[in-house]
């Protein structure tokens, strides 16, 4: 819906329904042979201003390798002050889902960012490499995972999910960097330099750990 603007001669219409918001970032995450690879960009967006971050959107927490989108105070919070607790190899679904994000949920709280509306709590959304899976972990504190096997969140993720799809069975590094690529080409939210981190160890589908 529009309405006119005040009676000035110059017939300018507002809109008054609020602009939809899409993250700026482009995070990328791929599950392929037993090992987690997850890349990011360094765009740092405010308004129409753009900064190239020093500080990577990617890192490792302990045995987790992690990328945020959203804010990056979360992602300074899941870096510096989460401790992860360690996984449940008999279940990991479950490990996720319910001991990590109870930390992840005290984390964010403590740390003043997490947000609570009327009673519904709220985090950001990012990704998780653990013990050879990728997890998405949405705003409302849900786990997902996919079974094409990869992820791409924030801006120009689309284009980001295409170009994963039409690279299956490519190394999964650079699967991740022709994502990044992708998105930054196509979405003014996206740009290098771009940082991709791999889980150090290969797992076999049982949760053991097999010569890479």
């Amino acid at each position: 819906m529009t309405k006119p603007a005040d009676s000035d001669g110059w017939g300018i219409c507002l809109r008054l329904e609020p602009v939809a918001f899409r993250f700026v970032t482009c995070i990328v995450g791929v599950q392929q042979g037993g090992r987690v690879v997850i890349g990011g960009d360094s765009a740092g967006v405010a308004g129409w201003s753009i900064t190239v971050r020093a500080d990577t959107k990617v890192f490792r927490n302990g045995e987790f390798i992690m990328g945020f989108t959203d804010s990056f105070r979360m992602g300074q919070l899941l870096r510096y002050s989460l401790v992860p607790p360690s996984p449940q190899d008999w279940d990991l679904d479950r490990f996720m889902a319910t001991d990590f994000i109870a930390v992840v949920r005290d984390c964010l709280r403590d740390g003043g960012f997490a947000r609570n509306d009327s009673g519904s709590e709220s985090g950001g959304l990012f990704l998780v490499g653990i013990r050879g899976h990728l997890y998405r972990i949405d705003s409302d504190y849900q786990i997902g995972r996919s079974v094409d096997e990869y992820y791409a969140v924030g801006s120009g993720d689309e284009y980001a999910c295409g170009s994963l799809h039409s690279t299956r069975g490519q190394d999964p590094e650079h699967r991740v960097r022709l994502a990044l690529e992708a998105a930054a080409h196509h979405s003014s939210g996206v740009c290098p330099p771009f940082h991709i981190i791999s889980s150090d160890e290969v797992y076999a589908p049982d949760g053991t750990v097999r010569a890479g």
